[in-house]
């Protein structure tokens, strides 16, 4: 610990990503990432790219993946904001949305990098514990607060809110922002992007990450009232003025243009869960219901830590928590349908 370090930071307990080896002979089932390939249009993209564009700076505002998002989703340029991956566009929200005096509600068990912007930006959290279904109750959230956040598929546990229950909340809540964080949607959830032109308190957040294979690019996306897009290109103008580069632009635009590919892959990816749901299930696990690309398993016989280490052993690699609560249960991202059959074999 340096002397020079600020007494935020001293305290800070980072977030911890998923494992990502340096050998390649490895089944990677522990950071959610697509097994397949993103768009052939992205490869092209990639190997026409004019490289001597690269000595110039981007478009600050990413323009042409703006325009591509709004006509995909049936938005305006003002009600969209990009970002380096929904993890930044999370954090500037954080900062300009959550810094109040009444505590931002979120859920018990969920993605923990919350927690870690509330712990940097000293925002006061309170966290919602799920039901005994691991299931998140929006009725618990009825309460004073300084926002809310949430994701939709929830992580770990893969659980999707209808919504509905979304929409019945935002009546609920009309004076606090409620951020609906959508990296997992595209897997069997429905999008509250929807609803934002009646709700001017919904801000929903995505990510290029999963369903669209660009993990690697970094590019996230947030929707919502052009107000709120405005206070987050404020923080981001104070921050990093230039938060995509030409080759993420690019190839998110191209991404965008294959809608045929990217429902396939969906497609692909929510039929090969379903048969290792079912696989499990006939071996005595417990696997929650997921609507995202992995499944989150426990069973009553086998300790969840032992069984990871074994099957890091056979060279899969599954992500486990040491959370109260769901420390018996390993997170298994969907890969190929070969790569789970390994899994299925070696459990």
């Amino acid at each position: 610990m340096s002397k020079f370090w600020s007494p935020a930071i001293r305290s800070l307990v980072p977030y911890t990503p998923g494992e990502q080896p340096k050998v390649l002979d490895l089944i990677k089932l522990n950071t959610n990432e697509n097994p397949y390939p993103p768009a052939p249009g992205v490869t092209q993209v990639l190997r026409d790219f004019p490289t001597d564009r690269l000595r110039l700076y981007p478009d600050p505002d990413s323009s042409k993946l703006k325009t591509a998002l709004a006509e995909y989703h049936g938005l305006d340029n003002s009600q969209i904001f990009l970002g380096n991956g929904s993890d930044e566009v999370l954090a500037l929200a954080f900062m300009a949305f959550f810094r109040h005096n009444k505590p931002l509600l979120m859920p018990e068990t969920t993605y923990s990098f919350y927690e870690v912007y509330c712990d940097l930006l000293q925002i006061e959290a309170k966290k919602i514990p799920l039901d005994s279904e691991f299931r998140i109750n929006l009725a618990d959230y009825d309460q004073e607060n300084g926002g809310i956040i949430f994701a939709n598929p929830n992580a770990p546990t893969g659980i999707a809110l209808p919504i509905n229950r979304i929409e019945q909340l935002l009546q609920r809540h009309p004076d606090s922002l409620v951020l609906v964080d959508e990296a997992y949607v595209d897997f069997g959830a429905e999008t509250a992007i929807g609803l934002i032109a009646r709700y001017p308190n919904l801000l929903v957040t995505h990510t290029f990450s999963k369903a669209r294979s660009l993990a690697g690019m970094r590019i996230g996306a947030a929707f919502g009232h052009p107000d709120l897009i405005a206070g987050l290109e404020r923080v981001k103008n104070s921050f990093n003025s230039y938060p995509l580069d030409m080759l993420a632009v690019e190839t998110a635009t191209a991404s965008i243009a294959d809608d045929a590919y990217f429902k396939d892959i969906c497609q692909r990816i929510m039929h090969t869960r379903e048969h290792t749901t079912a696989a499990l299930t006939g071996k005595g696990f417990k696997v929650l219901p997921s609507a995202t690309n992995f499944i989150f398993v426990t069973h009553p016989q086998r300790d969840a830590l032992e069984m990871m280490q074994a099957l890091r052993a056979e060279k899969i690699l599954v992500r486990h928590f040491t959370r109260p609560g769901i420390n018996q249960f390993l997170r298994i991202s969907i890969g190929t349908d070969a790569e789970m059959a390994q899994l299925i074999d070696k459990l």
